[in-house]
């Protein structure tokens, strides 16, 4: 092989989930990565049904130039298709272009540091060196990964700029492509597809057709590609992600940080003892990023952020008994986090309109944080949405009560509501099964209690009655709610059965 660099360092990455969770005791589901610079939870677009019909062609390969794909891509970012070039990520297209414009012997310039590692190694793979005199190629990272600054466009040209950030800044310098100007973008940050390893470069038509020459016959597959289509025919919004970044920056200036101001969706914070903070974090089962000086925190949401505040000293956020479960079908996808002993922090948002508000009034009146992110086939009705988040939640509980012991086991409760009244009775003691009277459904209130105890392995008696469908529903929902808080709240340290086991 030809020799590398004899300083060519290869990408690092941080250590992987299961890695931390050995170091802090805790399992792989449970660990935070702040790592990543993309969003916790993939888009309510990106399920089964997205990919189905690429899955139905998979046996061969990708046909006729992504044609699709590139149409969509033109139309989100104003340009034509024939100004596209894709590939797997940004990283391939960074590679892409510096094996396009230099070799042995050429000079490259990049961003001062700290920078994105990945244009250094491109240039260094290519057999270049990295030099600012006579440069055949400029590489410029707006926002720059990982300070989040933007610095200004150089001159230089030819120029290739990272813009993998771009949504969240709105500064582009796509108005330069006829001027020499090649820019990358990704579907890994915004669009939240990293696993999909999709992203394009918008060039010229003329440097657009050089580089499509010289990349990969079929540089992404056909799944990826899907995903992306999916992804953009439901352009996700950046402006929670911008808003919590103020707040969670916020948050660290209380503590005494100061992350310089980011137009990306991340935070870098400069501070004498990174390396302290970084290892304090890993052994609490939490991963941010590492520099020289300085750590770099992905903005996630008010939960996980607030969470990451709370390692750093700020106000404790986290209940007792805290889990995060994983439940994927083919029709739905929920990751929830639950905590018991909470502080009714409680965020239902999967679409199924009502239900949400029920499940939001159980876990309130139970005095859990439940947070379920998540995504199902709202197409089809509520149905299965419905039913998997009260599956999702069911199975979160199992696993916070762990094997029981402690317990009160039992609970039971009255709600009234105006017209309506609901008495609730539960057992913990991890028989499924669930003896439902209301007189009026909204139309899965009963399934939905159904599958609670089933995934809960909990035993739930629940009669309702009154002239309002929504009134009986929810007065049950908050009884069986309030009769959990006292099932799940401590009563000695035994199994509560006589039986010596649940």
């Amino acid at each position: 092989m030809r020799a590398l660099a004899p300083a060519f360092e290869p990408y690092k990455w941080a250590p992987p989930s299961d890695e931390v969770a050995r170091l802090a005791g805790i399992d792989p589901s449970q660990v935070l990565r702040f790592d990543q610079n993309t969003p916790s939870q993939p888009l309510a677009s990106t399920r089964p049904a997205a990919v189905a019909g690429a899955l139905a062609r998979i046996s061969g390969y990708p046909a006729g130039g992504y044609r699709t794909l590139r149409r969509a891509i033109a139309d989100y970012a104003g340009v034509e298709p024939e100004n596209i070039v894709l590939g797997a990520g940004a990283d391939d297209l960074i590679l892409l272009c510096a094996r396009a414009y230099a070799g042995p012997g050429d000079t490259v310039a990049i961003p001062e540091s700290p920078t994105y590692p990945l244009f250094r190694i491109a240039v260094e793979l290519a057999g270049a060196q990295v030099g600012d005199e006579d440069p055949v190629l400029t590489f410029a990272c707006r926002p720059n990964n990982p300070t989040g600054t933007l610095g200004p466009l150089p001159d230089a040209r030819p120029l290739v700029v990272d813009e993998a950030y771009f949504e969240f800044s709105g500064e582009t310098a796509l108005p330069l492509l006829d001027e020499g100007v090649i820019v990358l973008r990704t579907f890994s940050k915004l669009f939240a597809l990293a696993g999909a390893r999709i992203g394009y470069a918008l060039a010229s038509t003329d440097i657009a057709a050089e580089l499509n020459a010289r990349q990969a016959p079929a540089p992404v597959s056909e799944l990826s590609a899907a995903l992306a289509i999916a992804a953009l025919a439901a352009r996700p919004d950046p402006r929670p992600v911008l808003e919590e970044r103020e707040r969670f920056a916020d948050g660290l200036r209380a503590l005494g940080f100061e992350p310089l101001e980011s137009h990306a969706n991340f935070l870098y914070v400069p501070t004498d003892d990174a390396d302290a903070i970084v290892e304090s974090l890993l052994k609490q089962g939490i991963v941010v990023r590492s520099f020289p000086g300085a750590f770099r925190v992905s903005v996630l949401d008010r939960e996980d952020d607030d969470r990451l505040l709370e390692a750093l000293g700020g106000p404790a956020v986290s209940g007792g008994r805290s889990v995060r479960t994983v439940r994927a079908t083919a029709e739905t996808r929920f990751s929830t986090r639950l905590a018991l002993d909470g502080q009714r922090r409680v965020r239902v948002a999967t679409g199924a309109g009502i239900y949400d508000h029920f499940l939001e009034q159980l876990a309130f009146h139970a005095g859990f944080d439940l947070v379920p992110a998540g995504a199902g086939d709202l197409e089809t009705g509520d149905h299965h949405t419905a039913e998997d988040a009260a599956l999702a939640f069911g199975e979160a509980l199992d696993v916070a009560l762990g094997d029981r012991a402690g317990i009160a086991r039992y609970g039971n409760a009255v709600v009234p509501m105006d017209d309506a009244i609901a008495r609730a009775a539960v057992d913990l003691g991890g028989r499924p099964f669930a003896e439902l009277h209301l007189e009026h459904d909204p139309g899965m209130a009963v399934h939905m209690f159904t599958s609670l105890a089933q995934a809960a392995r909990a035993t739930i008696h629940v009669e309702a009655s009154g002239r309002d469908e929504h009134h009986v529903a929810e007065a049950a929902f908050k009884a069986v709610g309030r009769a959990l808080a006292i099932a799940v709240a401590p009563a000695g340290a035994g199994i509560p059965s006589t039986k010596g086991i649940l």
